[in-house]
């Protein structure tokens, strides 16, 4: 009796064994319960490296680590606290604070690098690990911050893009992770003859920029002596291959450490070049001037009465200095920057055309620009406008424009007439293929007659202009001074400006343009002394730079 009792106690234990088998290894496989044996791990894909138009490194990847805790294996809490807080530059007290010990894993602190992940490894701490991970690197350091924008973290801690390039190219950066699926046995170790899955991650897309290191260390160079000749609040250089809106450098100061990007606000992040609109003021003039020649509502040695000021309704517009010369050419209403002619010119081409030409320059659109954080500008509805406003905004007030817009405009009316598509990526590779962007033509703004034209009064604009600056001999440049008083609270401050300078060269084949932007410089408000001399500054470099022969 007893043998049989042992005997169907054994029969029974058996079959436990079996039906528990056949759930793990049947019913739990259908409900996904392979998880218990099959082992999952996330292989990280490398994000894609930044580079300039001569493969010159901006942005590249490192090797770093994330120190992490396993709380319940901690022997001696406080001699590990005293250890790391050394070790990390971590207050003891915040360190110690982060110790949740009915946690199973604590992230602490990434960014560690190799050296310093053995150093700690060689103390041998109990519960202190290290998970590999991969950190921005910037050769350049901080040469093109607002350019490149940074990587940070998103909500569940994975890696994002923020402004510039690495938010704007986010998804071609980042890549694809790959998987790792490993069978093990009851205690994690791995079963060689088991199941062995890999899927590569797929690594990030390169990109090659229109961007030149070397004309970019020129501008910023050039940039941060101006910001302190002229004591100037900020300032931004763009230049620009005029033919094409191929962004050649874009600096503006001040910025930010993109390793240490935490420690800035927000308002640093934002490149002024795509997200701040302002007045232009006379640098806005030529693009009036040459809607109207295009217009053939006047040409170029057209004379006009400059013998006052002129009233509208309960407004008066006055020349910048309060003078005025008689009859002048409209080459001349350039030359002297004068508010009365502009409005004259204004007047010529009608209220229609003329708001018909700013939507054809683009204005209250974005440009397209490959950067993150484009602003579109303002350009109110045509039947919201008052007679006031067709005046003003001859001589580049009361529209609200971005730089980009500005010198993408600008490029226009010497280039031939086309409005270009600005970029800053020339193209994207992958280890298989790359992908070329080319110009882009948005549309024809002007004739190639007349930005002829339009050409050689900008040329004559800067050769007699009042102010005479430190021009390179021997070639010709063609520009433009602006300088635009800030509206605040419903009026203009006459204290607070904005100067301008946009020129382009060599004038009768310009290889590059440029806009030079100086915000509230308190040595002199105006743009003439001090956003043109900075222009004139960069030009000579880029003119050695390109190695143009002077044409005189």
């Amino acid at each position: 009796m007893k043998v049989k009792l042992l005997f169907v106690v054994f029969i029974i234990f058996y079959i436990a064994i079996i039906a528990r088998l056949f759930y793990v290894q049947v019913v739990m496989k259908d409900l996904g319960g392979q998880d218990l044996y099959l082992k999952t791990q996330n292989l990280p894909a490398e994000r894609g490296r930044i580079y300039d138009t001569n493969g010159n490194p901006l942005v590249l990847n490192q090797n770093s680590y994330l120190l992490y805790l396993e709380p319940k294996k901690i022997t001696e809490k406080y001699k590990l606290v005293d250890v790391l807080s050394e070790k990390l530059e971590m207050e003891k007290a915040s360190l110690e604070a982060k110790i949740n010990d009915k946690l199973v894993y604590q992230a602490i602190k990434g960014g560690i690098d190799e050296d310093k992940k053995k150093e700690i490894e060689r103390l041998k701490l109990p519960g202190v690990g290290f998970e590999y991970q991969m950190q921005r690197f910037y050769p350049e350091a901080s040469l093109s911050a607002h350019l490149t924008g940074f990587v940070g973290k998103g909500d569940k801690g994975e890696s994002i893009g923020y402004f510039g390039l690495e938010g704007y190219y986010n998804k071609d950066l980042i890549g694809l992770p790959g998987i790792l699926q490993t069978e093990r046995d009851i205690i994690g170790r791995p079963i060689f003859v088991g199941t062995q899955n890999k899927v590569d991650a797929e690594n990030g897309r390169d990109l090659y920029l229109t961007i030149d290191k070397s004309v970019q260390e020129i501008a910023k160079r050039r940039l941060r002596e101006g910001l302190e000749n002229y004591d100037a609040k900020q300032g931004c250089v763009i230049v620009a291959d005029p033919n094409t809106m191929a962004i050649i450098a874009l600096s503006c100061l001040p910025d930010y450490d993109m390793d240490r990007y935490f420690e800035f606000t927000e308002e640093y992040f934002e490149d002024p070049v795509v997200s701040e609109v302002y007045e232009p003021g006379s640098i806005f003039k030529p693009l009036v001037v040459a809607a109207a020649l295009d217009a053939k509502k006047i040409k170029p040695d057209e004379q006009m009465e400059e013998d006052g000021p002129v009233t509208i309704g309960e407004y008066t517009i006055k020349t910048w200095d309060d003078k005025y010369a008689g009859r002048i050419s409209m080459t001349r209403i350039l030359e002297k920057s004068s508010n009365v002619g502009m409005v004259y010119i204004g007047r010529k081409m009608g209220n229609k055309t003329l708001y018909a030409y700013l939507e054809k320059y683009g204005f209250g659109q974005t440009t397209g620009i490959d950067l993150q954080g484009e602003t579109s500008g303002y350009l109110k509805p045509y039947e919201n406008w008052y007679e006031i406003d067709f005046s003003t905004v001859t001589f580049g007030q009361g529209i609200a424009v971005t730089p980009i817009q500005m010198l993408r405009s600008f490029a226009a009316i010497v280039n031939g007439g086309k409005l270009m598509k600005p970029y800053v990526v020339s193209k994207v590779v992958t280890h298989s293929r790359e992908k070329t962007i080319s110009p882009v033509v948005e549309r024809k703004i002007i004739s190639p007659r007349t930005s002829e034209i339009i050409k050689k009064m900008l040329v004559s604009t800067v050769q007699n202009a009042e102010a005479k600056w430190d021009m390179p001999e021997g070639y010709l440049i063609g520009g433009k001074t602006g300088t635009a008083q800030i509206p605040i609270e419903g009026h203009y401050d006459p204290s607070k400006t904005i100067a301008s300078f946009v020129g382009f060269a060599p004038a009768d084949n310009p290889k590059f343009i440029a806009l030079v932007m100086l915000k509230e410089p308190k040595s002199s408000p105006w743009g003439s002394e001090t956003a043109a001399p900075l222009f004139f500054n960069i030009a000579k470099e880029l003119l050695v730079y390109y190695n143009i022969a002077p044409t005189q």
